[in-house]
């Protein structure tokens, strides 16, 4: 059985936190670095990562998410804010530095954003942001995966009020939206009634179909 595999067997929403033991830098910053080269539709990156360590937001982000201690016994925590609407400044700025980091300009891509901007002109403000919202969670599973790898336990949570965390992190302003948060940390040694559960995933056969 691969590394890969085993650590993904191993992981688990992880309900109650040691807050004690903090994740080390190195392994946080790989957990980023995956997220931030997560794919994403067009290349458009169309959501941002906060990492929350701040004792007092924590404690606030707590309240408006059901009160739940993962929140704040964490190590840290991350926020996934997608982009309230996929505009065509935020389009042309990733379009620009796709052609500065490639020193080029080519024609195909060109008339591709070109495309691209009549498609999301017509589909308006909220389906963008609903549409950014979807990368965001391709970005959540992305550091599930690196997290387990690094064997970081997390917590996916959408168990709070959007809104509310918006206004404590001053997303409005950013013209962002929060979508998702992932508690990340270490299990604590008691107290967590999932821990030692045997992990229940449908069989292969009643998942997956092969259409050949």
């Amino acid at each position: 059985m691969s590394t890969l595999i085993e650590r993904l067997k191993w992981r688990y929403a992880t309900k109650q936190y040691d807050p004690s033991k903090t994740v080390p830098a190195e392994k946080l910053e790989r957990i980023l670095e995956a997220v931030r080269l997560t794919a994403t539709s067009s290349g458009l990156q169309p959501f941002e990562l906060l990492v929350v360590t701040h004792k007092d937001i924590r404690e606030q982000i707590k309240a408006v998410s059901w009160d739940q201690t993962q929140v704040t016994d964490c190590s840290h925590l991350l926020v996934f804010a997608a982009w309230d609407d996929i505009t065509p400044e935020r389009v042309n700025m990733m379009f620009d530095l796709t052609n500065e980091v490639r020193g080029t300009v080519n024609e195909g891509w060109e008339n591709y954003r070109q495309l691209l901007l009549g498609i999301l002109a017509e589909r308006g403000k909220e389906a963008n942001y609903q549409a950014a919202a979807r990368q965001a969670y391709i970005g959540l599973g992305s550091a599930l995966i690196a997290a387990a790898f690094e064997e970081v336990d997390t917590t996916p949570m959408e168990g709070f009020d959007p809104a509310a965390v918006d206004d404590i992190l001053g997303l409005p302003a950013r013209n962002l939206r929060s979508v998702v948060m992932l508690p990340l940390g270490y299990r604590a040694a008691e107290g967590d009634w999932l821990v030692d559960l045997q992990k229940v995933r449908r069989s292969r056969e009643n998942f997956i179909t092969e259409i050949k």
